[in-house]
C-alpha cells in the first residue's frame, strides 16, 4: 500500500521527534564559568567534582572552572561578563561588595562555617592569651573578621603586623600569632615541625558563611534556570567529593601541579572533621544553603562593625535563598 508523500513525511518526522527526544540528553549544553578565588586546592573540590563526574552535564550545563589568585580581581572579572559566577571568600565579603557598588547577589554557601583561623605557638590555650603578641594578619581582615576579634577579645591594632602569605616569620618567632586557613596553614606549619594552637573563629560566634556562589543581579535574573543547576549540580559535586575525592583531586592538580596528595588529603579530613559543608543546618536542609537567620547575622554584624552602611544595601537583596530550597541535596 502506498502512502500519501504528505503521510509518509509526517511519519518522518513523528520519527525524528521521537530519536531527538531519547537524544534530548546530548543535545548542546549552556555554557557557565565559575571563577574560584584562590588556586586549585581540595577547598573547591565539589565544583571540581562536579565537572569530572559528569554531574554538571547531567543537568544541562558545560561548566568552566577558572582559578582566581592573589592578582586576581574576579569580582571585576565577572561584572566585566568573564565568569556567570564567582566564588566569595565569604557571605560578608560579598555584602560589601555590593556596597561598593557591584549588584551581587549571594545564591549558595557551601561552607556552613568560616575555615578562618589564628594559628599561635602551643602556650596559647585560647583568644584570650593574645593579649601581648604579635598578630599577622592581611589588609583584608581589617574589613573582615579583625573588628570582630578586637570587639570579642580585647585584642588591640597595636599587635598587628603585615602577614605576608609566608610562615617563617611566625615560624621564627614564638610572640607571634598569624592568620590562616583551617585546611592549609597549620598544615605547613606542622610540617615545618613547630607546634601550634589552632583558634577557629566560627567557633566562637563569628557569623559568616565561606565558598559562595555569587552572581549579578543580571545573571540570576535572566539566567536563573543556569544558576538552579548550577546550585544543584555543585551541591552533589560536594556529597560525591567528600565520599571519594579522588576525580576532582586529578583536575586540581592539572590547574595547581604544585598542589601535593599530602596537602590534599590533610584539607579534605579537616573538612569532614569539622563539618564545613555538611554541617549545621547543611545536615537537615541541605549542602549549600543559606537561611534568613545567618545572613542576617553577617549583616548585622557588619553594620555595627560599621563596616556596612545599612542606607546603601538593603539586607534582601544581598542573598537568596530560591535556589538553595530547591536543591536540597542532604549530606
Amino acid at each position: 500500500m502506498r502512502h500519501h508523500p504528505a503521510f509518509r513525511f509526517g511519519q518522518l518526522a513523528a520519527a525524528a521527534a521521537l530519536a531527538f527526544a531519547v537524544a534530548a540528553p546530548a543535545q548542546a549544553q549552556d555554557k557557565f564559568t565559575y571563577m574560584t578565588n584562590w588556586y586549585a586546592q581540595a577547598e573547591h573540590g565539589g565544583f571540581y567534582q562536579a565537572v569530572a563526574q559528569g554531574i554538571y552535564k547531567k543537568y544541562g550545563l558545560d561548566v568552566t572552572i577558572k582559578m582566581g589568585g592573589p592578582q586576581v580581581n574576579i569580582t571585576q572579572m565577572m561584572a566585566a561578563g568573564q565568569a556567570d559566577c564567582i566564588m566569595g571568600s565569604s557571605d560578608i565579603q560579598m555584602m560589601q561588595v555590593r556596597e561598593g557598588g557591584v549588584p551581587v547577589v549571594n545564591v549558595a554557601a557551601f561552607f556552613q562555617k568560616d575555615p578562618q583561623v589564628l594559628i599561635a605557638h602551643d602556650d596559647v590555650k585560647k583568644f584570650e592569651d593574645l593579649k601581648g603578641k604579635t598578630i599577622l594578619i592581611g589588609s583584608q581582615a581589617n574589613r573582615g573578621y579583625w573588628p570582630w576579634l578586637k570587639a570579642k577579645f580585647g585584642l588591640t591594632d597595636e599587635q598587628t603586623r603585615p602577614y605576608t602569605f609566608n610562615i617563617q616569620p611566625f615560624v621564627a618567632d614564638k610572640n607571634t600569632a598569624q592568620q590562616g586557613y583551617l585546611t592549609s596553614e597549620p598544615y605547613a606549619i606542622q610540617k615545618a615541625g613547630v607546634k601550634s594552637t589552632v583558634l577557629m573563629f566560627s567557633d566562637h560566634g563569628f557569623p559568616a558563611y565561606a565558598t559562595t556562589v555569587s552572581c549579578m543581579d543580571k545573571t540570576v535574573k535572566e539566567r536563573s534556570k543556569q544558576v538552579a543547576a548550577f546550585v544543584k549540580a555543585s551541591a552533589e559535586g560536594w556529597k560525591s567529593y567528600l565520599a571519594d575525592p579522588a576525580p576532582a583531586n586529578v583536575l586540581i592538580k592539572k590547574d595547581n601541579p604544585n598542589m601535593t596528595d599530602d596537602q590534599l588529603a590533610y584539607s579534605v579530613a579537616k573538612l569532614k572533621e569539622m563539618g564545613m559543608v555538611t554541617g549545621g543546618d547543611a545536615a537537615t536542609m541541605g549542602i549549600g544553603v543559606i537561611t534568613d537567620a545567618r545572613a542576617k547575622a553577617s549583616y548585622d554584624f557588619l553594620v555595627a562593625a560599621k563596616l556596612l552602611d545599612p542606607a546603601k544595601v538593603e539586607i534582601a537583596k544581598t542573598y537568596t535563598t530560591e535556589f538553595v530550597k530547591d536543591a536540597k541535596v542532604l549530606p
